[in-house]
Parts: structure tokens; sequence; C-alpha cells
């Protein structure tokens, strides 16, 4: 089977799209693994790390409302980042991801581990929260899979 980022590199380019990244628990691991494929500049436009909410509103026009009613762990969030990414780069794709790695900073109605994962294609945007199990590192790798499996089951074909 052909590695996540081959098949999505292939389904990108085949769409003629570019994909762009949005990424705070992450930190631009998803970015990282998008360009560890040689070539992936025919496909891969940028990513942007919002680690910090003021990064969020700042380069992805996320309303600052949203971080003060939901969290900036939330679905309202990660959807606005995903929306925010795809327009600031004019880009066709994006995914998006925000979460608590840990191991401190979780709270009982987001534990360690909750991740918001939002995809945007072509303006419509679908969204998913995760809970990861493991260490920081287990969390942010798990994450940065099921951000790019997440993206290419819901590219067309």
């Amino acid at each position: 089977m052909l590695d996540v980022c081959t098949q999505l590199a292939e389904r990108l380019l085949r769409l003629n799209w570019m994909l762009v990244t949005a990424e705070s628990c992450t930190g631009g691991m998803i970015a990282s693994r998008c360009t560890d494929l040689a070539g992936s500049s025919a496909w891969f436009d940028r990513g942007f790390v919002t680690y910090s909410n003021a990064a969020k509103m700042q380069m992805l026009g996320v309303h600052e409302a949203l971080i003060d009613v939901h969290g900036a762990v939330s679905e309202p969030v990660a959807r606005a980042m995903a929306l925010g990414a795809a327009y600031q780069a004019q880009a066709s794709v994006s995914a998006a991801v925000t979460g608590i790695a840990g191991p401190s900073g979780g709270s009982p109605d987001k534990p360690v581990g909750t991740v918001w994962l939002a995809w945007c294609i072509e303006g419509r945007v679908s969204a998913e929260r995760q809970r990861f199990a493991g260490d920081r590192r287990a969390i942010r790798e798990a994450t940065t899979l099921h951000a790019l499996h997440g993206l290419l089951e819901r590219l067309p074909h």
C-alpha cells in the first residue's frame, strides 16, 4: 500500500489542487510530513502554525468570540481555522487541527488527547473530534496521520 502522502499527492495532482495546513497541537508536523515527499511543491502550498490564540486570529482570521465562547480546542475554531487557511492561501483544500497534546492542559470536558480536526474541500468544511491515547508524541503523531487520512477520504477520486 502506498504511503498516505504519496496517495494524497497523486490525488491532488490529478485534481490540480493545492493543499494548505493550519496546525496548532501538531506544530507543523502535517506540513512536514507532506514536504518530506520530493516534488511536494506541485501540490502543497503552505502551512500555518498557529499555536497561540493570537496567531489563530491574526493569521487565519479566527474570531476572538469563537475562542472565548468555545475554547481554542473546539469544533467552531477548527472549522474557522480550515476556512481561514484556505481563504488566506486561496487554496482548494485545507486541513486544520487544534487539540491538547499534554501532558498538562486537559480538563474533565476536554481531557489530554482531545483533538478537533477540520477539512475544507472547495469551501465545504467537515470536522470531527477525536480522543487519542498516549504521551505527547503519540498524540501528535496520531493527529498528523488522522488529518492526512481524513483528507484523503474526503477528496474526490
